[in-house]
């Protein structure tokens, strides 16, 4: 693809204003192709990876097209997670700094609907939107879509991953035919290639080929670490490669603040960032991270895409994301801009599945390491602290201690000694000695990965009579107000979990429909998250209301339910 201008795509002087205010001068690939095309009508379907430009890619052509003098919505942007919603309302609101008259609203899950009211009666032009919230004001009568010109699916792989197929082909027939469709996804699987054909119009295809989505500007390793050790294995590779800025993914919300806290233990200055946080404090922890006030930021997969953070020396996957796409997009926020970055994974015996998965997706090799020795933390240290003292004695510039070296030297003590217990008294106030891992450990000179034994299954977990399922991840029921008799299916609850959270839908097990109620498996981590999300939220426009209750026994009996099978588990 040509590298370009902005000033060369056609673009209106108060954008061009804006992206420079924004720090840009050339488009990316993407944006450079994809622009001319959005500003001449067309519709259009791109695929790109993460990092390319892509919000600005549509971003400023949708600036550019509403007109500011009509209070009608003329943009919908819908996106799979409220966190995405919101940074792209960010950027929009960026490109349209100087345009006068031109507002954008995020609406989203988990936020007050008084909130959401006021801000659509102040008349966005650009709505920017999760698709379950977007349908719910659409049935509330609060939201109108009779003056959309443009549609954009952001990410729309993943909301069709996410349950959120039906709510997208309702809006899509809800707005004007004459509309333009843009559609961005990272793959374009079959469900995708139908909502091309059946809702877009002799699109421009954008496309970066598969070899770019490896993301071959970070070097990418795994080392093998029994999940007991993770933490002392990630504080070595810290300590080891120097680490100063970065992010660290964990899975759940629970992992993100045990780990947040066990680094902070060792000395190390690291915030946190998951769902559970208020905007305004994600905002600050952000905030934060780019003014370089922390080193370490411990997310969830929530931070993972659209984080817009430059110059961070790696990506830490504390686990591995359960989908190799989300594995992209989390080591896309480092190596950007052509700078090089380094992916270290810690990978349990579980996991190794996974990390096959994840190579196979990406072609990329992603090579082992081993975890660092105590003897070789010392050896790094040791040549840090001397390179730093050749530097400052070429430098030259220090204060001169004769008159301490003349005290010492007169008690009867020889330079040579004097300088090795000022370098012993250093590194005992300063270094961060680490603990020290069993021999037997992955990461030592043995290594077997470790036996897992069978342990007893507890009440609540992911087997309800059924032995299949023994042994996997603790699941609890959940029992809500809706069932067949209310038209619901299994991709309802789903998507209306996963969009109202932006958890992946993996958290969510088996779903089982009854004529008056419904039954749902949400993993224990998450539980007090999915209940304070779903409940007054709305699914076919009935208000849902979900609280913890199990079904009486495991198989569906004969009748209008239906059951989804979770994890090991079958199709009812």
């Amino acid at each position: 693809m040509s590298q370009k201008l902005f000033a060369e795509l056609g673009l209106a002087p108060e954008l061009l204003k804006a992206l420079e205010r924004m720090g840009f001068e050339q488009a990316s690939p993407v944006q450079a192709e994809a622009i001319p095309p959005l500003l001449a009508g067309r519709d259009l379907v791109g695929q790109s990876q993460t990092g390319s430009g892509k919000t600005a890619a549509f971003g400023a052509p949708a600036v550019q097209l509403v007109d500011p003098h009509s209070r009608q919505v003329q943009v919908i942007v819908l996106c799979p997670t409220r966190e995405l919603a919101t940074q792209v309302a960010e950027e929009v609101a960026k490109l349209a700094y100087f345009r006068k008259g031109v507002r954008e609203l995020p609406i989203y899950g988990g936020q007050s609907y008084d909130r959401q009211f006021r801000g659509l009666a102040a008349g966005p032009q650009i709505v920017i939107g999760t698709p379950g919230r977007v349908i719910d004001h659409l049935e509330r009568g609060t939201l109108a879509l009779g003056g959309v010109r443009l549609v954009v699916l952001d990410e729309a792989d993943r909301m069709l991953d996410m349950g959120f197929r039906e709510d997208i082909e309702k809006i899509l027939e809800t707005v004007p035919a004459t509309r333009q469709t843009v559609l961005f996804s990272a793959t374009l699987p079959v469900p995708i290639r139908r909502l091309i054909s059946r809702f877009t119009r002799e699109p421009v295809e954008v496309r970066i080929e598969a070899a770019a989505m490896t993301v071959p500007t970070v070097e990418q390793s795994y080392v093998e670490a029994d999940w007991r050790s993770k933490t002392e294995v990630l504080a070595r590779l810290i300590d080891y490669h120097d680490l100063r800025y970065g992010l660290i993914f964990g899975t759940t919300k629970a992992q993100v603040d045990e780990l947040t806290e066990a680094l902070a233990a060792r000395g190390y200055s690291a915030d946190k960032l998951h769902g559970d946080m208020a905007q305004g404090m994600r905002d600050r922890v952000m905030r934060r991270l780019r003014e370089r006030k922390i080193e370490f930021l411990v997310a969830t997969d929530l931070a993972a895409r659209g984080l817009d953070v430059d110059d961070l020396e790696a990506v830490v996957n504390y686990e591995l994301p359960w989908d190799a796409e989300d594995y992209v997009h989390r080591i896309g926020r480092t190596g950007r801009a052509g700078k090089s970055g380094r992916a270290i994974s810690l990978v349990s015996g579980r996991e190794f599945g996974r990390l096959q998965q994840i190579m196979r997706f990406t072609k990329a090799r992603i090579h082992r390491i081993e975890v660092p020795r105590l003897e070789e933390l010392e050896q790094k240290s040791t040549g840090r602290l001397v390179e730093a003292l050749q530097a400052t004695l070429e430098a030259g510039q220090y204060p001169r201690q004769e008159e301490l070296l003349r005290q010492l030297t007169e008690a009867g003590h020889m330079p040579g000694d004097i300088v090795a217990a000022l370098l012993h008294l250093f590194n005992t106030e300063l270094a961060r000695p680490p603990e020290r891992i069993a021999e037997d450990e992955p990461g030592s000179a043995r290594r077997e990965r470790p036996r897992r034994e069978p342990r007893p299954v507890r009440e609540g977990e992911w087997t309800d009579g059924d032995p299949r399922r023994a042994g996997t991840p603790r699941m609890f029921w959940l029992e809500f107000n809706l069932g067949a008799n209310a038209g619901v299916q299994p991709g309802d609850f789903v998507g209306c979990i996963a969009g109202e959270t932006g958890l992946p839908r993996e958290i969510v097990g088996a779903i089982r429909i009854q004529p008056d109620r419904s039954y749902v498996e949400v993993a224990k981590d998450c539980l007090e998250e999915v209940l304070a999300a779903v409940n007054r939220t709305r699914i076919k426009g009935r208000r849902v209301m979900a609280r913890l209750g199990r079904p009486q026994t495991w198989r569906a009996e004969a009748g209008p339910g239906r059951s989804r099978g979770g994890p090991g588990g079958e199709e009812g």
